[in-house]
């Protein structure tokens, strides 16, 4: 009976440690959910990764025709649902190709479409991303609200005694701005309304735009009451991830100044932390013997910020070759390069490395 005893009482040290490790100093973040099991941003995909152990998940937002927040990584419906053939008609033409925007449907049309593994249109077919994932159109899902989905991780957290934070991304504001749309404005309000407003509430707010960044940092939540913190994510120019209007047409947002030194001191000023492409950490062409790390997390660092850098993803070809493996590339990223948290789209595996080491660290 001592013996059992004794066994117990260590299961539940270990259990408190794991719990206290996993969120203490480095952070794991679902990026879009458990996205590498489950279609991205359904409901489906947050409980999964909320069970998982995560300590905040991913809201990508998006508005639609009625002024609606919904959970959605691209402006588009046409890489994730059925509405090419539900709403034929209803594109526009970007590019010499097809798209169908989700500011161009209200919320009841969006409602009707079924959700699937993300996919690539080629030769008139649609062909799976990630052909290893949940097969496409497959089981029933749809597109949340970011409303739904707030009440849904409140929820968990009411009935299983957790704290699992949010961490909503601003989607292209520039784009939302010239529909008429305040989407900052939206999304700030809405987390009002459920009680983030402070830096000790468990949110990030996010955006890659820097000048719409600044303005949700210093005239935003001031204006609102609130001061949540907030992320500058950082995207290549030629992604054209950003947009800004000069002489009257778009023109790609040039990145290439936050490279550059004293940047980190420069986005200090507004933001409280960074989020990066892995690549802008440790460079593609370093190797297992010779990591070429920059000095971006030690710049953001000593202005006092925090850097999550995205995506870490188990896939085909996502492990760079410096990287023995999923767990090692996150060796590198967590403990050599000293990173605050990883957006990753296979949560369980970041929660278990994290803890496994987090003994090792202190020898249980």
């Amino acid at each position: 009976m001592k013996k059992l005893l004794s066994f117990l009482l260590i299961a539940l040290i270990a259990l408190s440690a794991s719990v206290a490790f996993a969120g203490a100093n480095k952070i794991v973040i679902a990026h879009r959910g458990a996205s590498g099991y489950l279609p991205e941003h359904t409901l489906e995909a947050k409980a999964a990764a909320y069970f998982m152990g995560v300590d905040y998940i991913e809201q990508d937002l998006v508005m639609t025709k009625d002024d609606q927040l919904v959970v959605l990584h691209d402006h588009y419906l046409d890489r994730i649902t059925d509405v090419m053939e539900k709403f034929p008609k209803r594109f526009r033409m970007v590019n010499g190709e097809k798209r169908w925007f989700a500011i161009d449907f209200t919320l009841p049309e969006i409602k009707t479409l079924k959700v699937t593994e993300g996919f690539n249109v080629k030769d008139g077919k649609k062909v799976q991303g990630f052909g290893t994932r949940f097969p496409m159109f497959s089981s029933s899902f749809e597109v949340p609200t970011f409303e739904e989905e707030l009440q849904l991780i409140q929820g968990l957290n009411k009935s299983t005694g957790k704290n699992v934070g949010i961490y909503p991304e601003i989607k292209a504001p520039w784009f939302h701005r010239a529909e008429g749309k305040d989407i900052s404005m939206a999304a700030l309000n809405m987390l009002k309304a459920y009680g983030y407003t402070t830096k000790e509430d468990k949110v990030y707010v996010q955006c890659f735009d820097p000048i719409e960044t600044r303005r949700i940092s210093k005239d935003l939540l001031p204006k609102l009451g609130m001061n949540v913190k907030v992320v500058q994510l950082i995207a290549e120019t030629s992604w054209n991830e950003t947009m800004e209007k000069k002489n009257g047409k778009f023109v790609p947002y040039n990145y290439d100044w936050m490279f550059e030194k004293g940047a980190m001191e420069r986005i200090s000023q507004y933001a409280d932390g960074i989020g990066p492409w892995k690549p802008m950490l440790v460079k593609n062409d370093s190797t297992g013997n010779n990591l070429i790390i920059t000095d971006m997390v030690k710049d953001a660092h000593a202005n006092g910020m925090e850097v999550h850098p995205y995506t870490f993803r188990l896939d085909n070809g996502r492990i760079p070759a410096y990287a023995a493996s999923f767990e090692d590339m996150l060796d590198i990223f967590y403990y050599t390069v000293d990173v605050d948290g990883v957006f990753t789209d296979f949560p369980d595996r970041a929660v278990n490395f994290l803890r496994r080491a987090e003994y090792q660290r202190q020898g249980l």
